[in-house]
């Protein structure tokens, strides 16, 4: 990190932070595989039926294996290596189209006789929600912490290069992988206008409960003619351990952050599945926890 002209910092990211090493001949490792490995099972199919064809046959297959081999170990295709999105491809032809939480059971009996086939498992990374908010995923246990943002271009230079000592600080105390999650939702607008006439009553002027009502009225024309949005950060943390001191780095930062409890991280993950549907009233219930309390509106 250094300073620029007018004071304000700079950090300096190699853009090439997620490329591979290069191994031999400014090829990588998986790039090396792809080619040698396609000249090897060459030569050993020639040494092994070499009499049966023409060395015409054997050349003439010989350049078009390498042609394919490089092309796949050189290309890439929307912005991934060729092999892997042809790896992808495959697995989503091969993939069930249809998917339901539920146990698998067997559906040949059902295509033979004609009928729908039965939907494949929803098998979810996510295996186990507890009600403290730490989340098992994947075999590893992740905190996930809302946090709200702050504005670094208004910040002086000195100011801008705390906060990125601050924030590389945060980075330095992680002790496993971490995910900063930017998302847009629905913003539920009812709520606010309900409140709005609720505390209306109360004002001691009828100017200020008029202006109150046209507001709350405001409020409701613009959830239903608009589609208002907010943002949500979320900071993915591996480790409950390590919560508290990501929670401390945060807000040292002046960003407001709290690690979220069982049914706030059930909220997150079912606004993730569908970010565009508005939120039910209440917390949710978090999965594997029996529900012992009804709440009546």
């Amino acid at each position: 990190m250094n300073n620029s002209d007018d004071g304000s910092p700079h950090a300096v990211v190699p853009a090439n932070i997620n490329e591979p090493d290069r191994i031999a001949f400014g090829l990588t490792f998986r790039q090396l595989g792809i080619i040698g490995g396609t000249g090897l099972a060459g030569f050993a199919a020639y040494r092994t039926y070499g009499p049966l064809l023409p060395p015409v046959v054997w050349i003439v297959a010989g350049i078009v294996g390498f042609a394919a081999a490089t092309v796949v170990a050189l290309g890439r295709r929307d912005n991934l290596p060729l092999d892997v999105w042809l790896r992808h491809g495959v697995m989503l032809r091969r993939s069930p189209r249809i998917l339901t939480p539920g146990a698998a059971r067997a559906s040949a009996v059902a295509v033979a006789a004609g009928t729908p086939p039965v939907p494949a498992p929803l098998r979810s990374p996510v295996t186990a929600v507890s009600p403290s908010g730490v989340l098992t995923c994947e075999g590893s246990d992740k905190v996930l912490i809302a946090c709200g943002t702050t504005n670094i271009h208004l910040r002086t230079g000195s100011e801008q290069s705390a906060l990125l000592d601050g924030f590389g600080r945060f980075l330095n105390g992680l002790t496993g992988p971490a995910q900063i999650v930017v998302a847009a939702q629905r913003h539920d607008l009812t709520g606010y206008a309900q409140a709005t006439v609720d505390h209306a009553s109360r004002l001691p002027h009828p100017s200020l409960r008029a202006a109150a009502a046209d507001y709350a009225d405001f409020l409701v024309d613009l959830d239903n003619t608009r589609d208002p949005l907010r943002r949500q950060v979320l900071a993915v943390v591996t480790g409950a351990h390590t919560a508290d001191t990501a929670v401390r780095a945060l807000s040292g930062l002046g960003v407001e952050a709290t690690a979220l409890d069982g049914p706030a991280v059930a909220a997150a993950l079912a606004g993730a599945v569908d970010p565009f549907a508005a939120p039910p009233p209440g917390p949710r219930a978090v999965p594997g926890i029996p529900i012992t309390l009804r709440s009546t509106p």
